[in-house]
């Protein structure tokens, strides 16, 4: 096997097999070689990717994910006082954004035209049914979106909201709907081992015993792998019986994917469940990634922009992750439909929280240089797009 470089200098290496590691945990850390004994690093590598994903959720005429952003003053398709149910984070027309013009696009993919979201289509086919999102706040940023196309579709219906952590759960009670957001930034599980937090890239039995009996699953992750220190969620990293403090991030994410990949192929009820995955949503920090030149900059990120990025290729660089991802989706047996929304959201530098969170203070709010929210996206906002497209995956 191959030996891979780990993106620091040195690491701790755990080299204690699982059985082992509760007799005497602590005590048997030791430094090792900056070494890992896998064997995808140099597989990645070995790649020349185009700007593109080489793997394609669909084989139409209609190449849903590819397009542009047009202006229609008919969204959008609700306002935010219709929908009681979005979280500060993602409010920003309540935490005082000034403009409303990022609200007013429409998606136009090529040779055809995206169907409008009908709320009352999709409770009426969804009618005693469940859908959940798994994944990271990305997910939680869709599933609020769902939750406001369908409540401002139906003002009247009854609905019960249940918010907690992992698992949040929403009941469209006159439609016996529930549509739920579980928190599984790496969809793998996260296990508690003498007081530290053990993320098992090769174990998924924990998460996915909540996933079962779904009607419709709408997986993703990304995000979290770049997380370092204290904003990581995991302490070590279990990889074939072996622990590590740390690892190549994208080797990590890979081994991982493919465990789910493993679970989607083999034990998820594919004649009940329909799987998606969505794409890598990327941010936008830095604005030479969009701009024209250095006179064109204004900002140090997405705080200020009030209007998609125009034309159709992929500004900036395209994200590692989503490479990983097209990797492992091009290697199972029945993929999930991949709501491809990576190009898309990249244009539309307009469409994040940026200074208009309520999670960010006065301070904050007044330091858009080093608070702005560059990651999560408005509700309303981008995310009712990609509710959009998973609507046109689901019934066209």
């Amino acid at each position: 096997m191959t030996s891979l470089q780990s993106p620091s200098s040195s690491f701790l290496h755990l080299a204690l097999p699982s059985a082992i590691l509760s007799l005497c945990f602590l005590s048997q850390w030791r430094i090792s070689s900056p070494a890992i004994i896998l064997s995808l690093k140099n597989h990645h590598r070995s790649h020349s990717y185009s700007s593109a994903p080489l793997f394609e959720s669909n084989g139409s005429t209609c190449q849903l994910f590819t397009g542009t952003w047009v202006r229609d003053d008919s969204y959008p398709m609700y306002q935010y006082s219709d929908c009681p149910f979005i979280e500060p984070e993602f409010n920003c027309q309540l935490y005082g954004r000034p403009d409303s013009g990022y609200l007013r696009y429409r998606w136009k993919p090529q040779n055809c035209d995206l169907p409008r979201f009908n709320g009352r289509e999709f409770l009426e086919k969804m009618k005693g049914k469940s859908v959940m999102f798994v994944g990271d706040s990305l997910g939680k940023d869709q599933w609020e979106s769902l939750i406001c196309l369908l409540v401002s579709s139906v003002p009247s219906a009854s609905t019960q909201m249940t918010r907690g952590l992992p698992l949040s759960t929403f009941k469209i009670l006159d439609y016996g709907l529930t549509v739920s957001f579980y928190k599984a930034p790496y969809l793998v599980d996260i296990d508690a081992v003498q007081g530290k937090k053990v993320l098992k890239l090769d174990d998924l039995t924990n998460n996915a015993a909540m996933w079962k009996a779904m009607d419709v699953l709408s997986f993703n992750t990304g995000h979290w792998w770049a997380h370092q220190g204290s904003e990581q969620g995991w302490d070590l990293i279990e990889s074939g019986g072996t622990y590590y403090q740390d690892m190549d991030r994208l080797v990590a994410m890979e081994r991982a994917l493919r465990t789910w990949a493993n679970w989607a192929d083999s034990i998820a009820d594919r004649s009940r469940t329909q799987l998606f995955f969505l794409a890598i949503s990327p941010t936008h920090y830095n604005p030479s990634d969009w701009s024209a030149g250095p006179t064109a900059v204004t900002t140090k990120n997405c705080y200020g922009e009030t209007a998609p990025i125009s034309g159709m290729m992929y500004p900036g660089a395209y994200p590692q992750q989503m490479r990983v991802l097209d990797e492992v989706l091009r290697g199972m047996k029945s993929p999930p439909y991949l709501l491809d929304i990576t190009l898309l959201s990249a244009l539309r530098k307009d469409c994040h929280p940026s200074v208009y969170s309520g999670e960010l203070n006065p301070d904050q709010r007044a330091t858009p240089d080093r608070s702005a929210d560059c990651s999560h996206w408005c509700v309303p906002g981008l995310p009712d797009t990609w509710n959009q497209l998973l609507y046109a995956a689901m019934f066209y």
